[in-house]
């Protein structure tokens, strides 16, 4: 019943609606998208450097090299987001998995696991993200998993919390006297009670990655096989002075969807803590 009110909560809403109503219609634009506007975005196809409006052909006009910028967004929706949400989902579970074992065991494992934490939180996350982008080869899947490394030990403090919390409760100490196995535990009677704040934590998440992958394509890191908003970005900063407009494209579109999220994540958050809402 609790899970319930707090859906509606949501579903009633209106600036997480509005949120999610976004990030719907960019994930629309990415899937189906390219159906509609089937232009290579890899395609040197005309003038460089055209402005936007300048053209119809090229309504968002032209990079460096010809390319319409209007394809590369469309075909950048479906990899900003497939990025953070494929980043997301790792560090998600990483930071579950460690969270819950550190939370349940306790001692000697507690310990150790936490110090392992602490260890990853005081290193810079852009920073370390750039050492092992610049490390290995820069890929799509490189860039997912050193962002999943960086973004883990918030996910693993908070479950780690909820679950020293939880273990205490009777429900739990009956399963432990009737000899139900600790990983039953864990998995079916304990972490599913603390869903709702990995929940609202993962959607601030999805902003986070797209904004380090915009930020690390920037400094020419990207994947150069993959077209993405970031990569675009990229493409922009040789002539960011005297074509702003390469850089700028993308960039207002990763603000409108990391805005997005954060509404979508506010929203989440007052459904599952309506009494945070009230101060």
């Amino acid at each position: 019943m609790q899970r319930r009110s707090a859906w509606n909560l949501l579903l009633h809403n209106r600036v997480a609606m509005g949120g999610l109503s976004i990030l719907a219609a960019i994930a629309l634009v990415g899937i189906v998208g390219p159906a509609f506007y089937p232009v290579d975005p890899w395609a040197i196809g005309d003038t460089p450097l055209i402005w936007p409006g300048v053209d119809s052909v090229h309504p968002l006009g032209t990079d460096v090299l010809g390319r319409d910028v209007l394809s590369g967004l469309v075909s950048g929706a479906r990899i900003s987001l497939l990025i953070g949400l494929s980043a997301t989902a790792a560090s998600v579970l990483a930071g579950v998995l460690i969270g819950s074992v550190a939370g349940y065991f306790r001692g000697q494992v507690d310990n150790a696991l936490m110090r392992l934490t602490e260890v990853f939180q005081t290193i810079p996350s852009f920073i370390f993200v750039i050492v092992l982008v610049a490390v290995f080869q820069p890929t799509i899947y490189v860039l997912v998993l050193s962002i999943a490394t960086v973004s883990w030990p918030p996910v693993a403090r908070l479950v780690r919390g909820e679950f020293l919390s939880l273990r205490q409760r009777p429900y739990v100490q009956s399963c432990v006297v009737i000899g139900m196995s600790e990983w039953r535990i864990i998995f079916s009677q304990i972490l599913p009670n603390c869903m709702a704040p990995i929940v609202v934590t993962s959607s601030i998440m999805v902003a986070s990655a797209i904004l380090i992958e915009a930020g690390v394509a920037f400094l020419g890191l990207q994947d150069p096989n993959v077209m993405s908003w970031g990569t675009m970005i990229g493409f922009g900063r040789a002539v960011l002075r005297t074509a702003w407009y390469l850089s700028a494209i993308p960039g207002i579109v990763i603000l409108i969807t990391v805005l997005a999220v954060s509404l979508v994540g506010e929203g989440l958050n007052d459904a599952f803590n309506p009494r945070a809402g009230d101060h």
